[in-house]
């Protein structure tokens, strides 16, 4: 499902009893063109069209790269390279909705505190 609005793309599918949600951006890709493409004074547009115009080209773009991903792990555990749970694990739904890799995002952080000073003991 594309969502215009956030300018993400949302894959969600069910595998067995598990669900399975992925999210890419098609920010980042249009970042990436941007880098390599910058708007000049020469472009056939404004410096925002141009901008619009590789979003809108990283919409598409997510779709395609996105489904070659999954077809590429799909393949890789139908071969048996890989398990189901070592490729899609960060991907599967909690019971409250979220993903596993937000949650151990949210573990590794850990609780935010001030790092402790380590004073020099001199001999």
């Amino acid at each position: 499902m594309d969502e215009f609005d956030t300018h993400t793309l949302l894959l969600a599918f069910r595998w067995g009893e598990r669900n399975i949600q992925l999210r890419a951006s098609a920010q980042g890709w249009a970042n990436a063109y941007l880098r390599e493409n910058p708007w000049t004074y020469r472009k056939h547009s404004t410096k925002r069209d141009w901008e619009q115009w590789a979003l809108d080209q990283g919409m598409i773009a997510v779709n395609s790269i996105l489904r070659d991903w999954v077809k590429g792990q799909v393949t890789a555990i139908e071969t048996g390279i890989l398990t189901f749970e070592h490729v899609f694990l960060p991907f599967m739904l909690t019971k409250d909705g979220r993903t596993v890799a937000e949650h151990a995002t949210k573990l590794l952080a850990g609780p935010k505190q001030k790092p402790a000073l380590v004073e020099d003991e001199a001999p």
